[in-house]
């Protein structure tokens, strides 16, 4: 049975390391990448300098669902509250 975890090279300033992420996070972050005009490597780069701590994949994935997560918010209408 195939893993749904793809382990990727990728070079992160200007050194090569291997990220492991599922289907769905790599897509992800090419859709990110490609909205910002940028390569996987700069975003990646990008996102490696200002995690404050754990791992880059985790670090990758709380940056992708971050991301989803604000446009589909903003996507979202204003709720007037009750009165």
């Amino acid at each position: 049975m195939k893993s749904p975890v793809v382990k990727r090279s990728i070079v992160v300033a200007g050194h090569k390391t291997s990220v492991s992420l599922e289907e769905a996070f790599w897509n992800g972050m090419k859709e990110i990448s490609g909205l910002r005009n940028m390569t996987l490597s700069e975003l990646v780069g990008e996102i490696d300098n200002s995690r404050q701590q754990g791992n880059l994949s985790s670090a990758i994935r709380l940056f992708v669902l971050d991301y989803f997560k604000s446009r589909a918010m903003a996507a979202q209408p204003e709720k007037v509250p009750a009165q």
